[in-house]
């Protein structure tokens, strides 16, 4: 898919602690450009990279509520502006739908594309919620394949990490934030080979 024109350029980058792990943060001066959630090239030394003096307001609120999501709190992203200059209207329409879908709510692909007026476009709702830049923000976690199946998940961990942060809202899961940051943790090791 050809996008309309390059997305904006980051100014700032930050690293929220969570109980989650590392979450790397960037942004232009019209929201959330990337949320990359936890993995081993997310390191504490890079949480410098802009002065938190000179942050903007929203990425306070953004990693205040990071900090809440991931101990199980239930919290709205949706007060967040998100920066998604460059991506194709379509894409826009999804990440938008995504928005509008409740704590713990889950659809599917299909479904999505019948409520985008376009029912035969499911695996056009996959392929942009791959590549979502801010996942959780724009919760893609929540999208499922037909008949039950959990689906792809492009964030580190893949389909076990969209489970797990399903699973954290659904039940407010106070284990489960330690779980998924050990299970990402072996997920990023190197794997020696045979």
């Amino acid at each position: 898919m050809v996008r309309p024109r390059p997305p904006r350029e980051a100014i700032g980058k930050t690293v929220v602690t969570t109980a989650l792990g590392p979450i790397r943060l960037e942004w232009s001066e019209a929201g959330l450009t990337r949320v990359g959630l936890p993995d081993t090239t997310v390191e504490q030394s890079d949480s410098a990279t802009t002065d938190p003096a000179d942050h903007p307001p929203f990425i306070k609120t953004t990693a205040d509520l990071l900090r809440a999501y991931a101990t199980g709190e239930r919290v709205d992203f949706n007060v967040l502006p998100i920066d998604i200059d460059g991506f194709s209207d379509f894409e826009c329409q999804v990440y938008a739908a995504s928005r509008r879908l409740g704590w713990g709510e889950t659809t599917t692909y299909g479904a999505m594309a019948t409520s985008l007026g376009d029912p035969g476009s499911a695996r056009a709702v996959g392929q942009a919620l791959g590549r979502n830049p801010v996942p959780i923000v724009v919760p893609c976690h929540r999208i499922h394949a037909a008949g039950s199946r959990t689906g792809g998940f492009s964030a580190p961990g893949g389909a076990v990490t969209k489970t797990r942060l399903l699973a954290l809202e659904r039940a407010g899961d106070t284990t489960a934030a330690p779980l998924l940051a050990m299970m990402l943790a072996a997920e990023a090791r190197p794997r020696s080979k045979p």
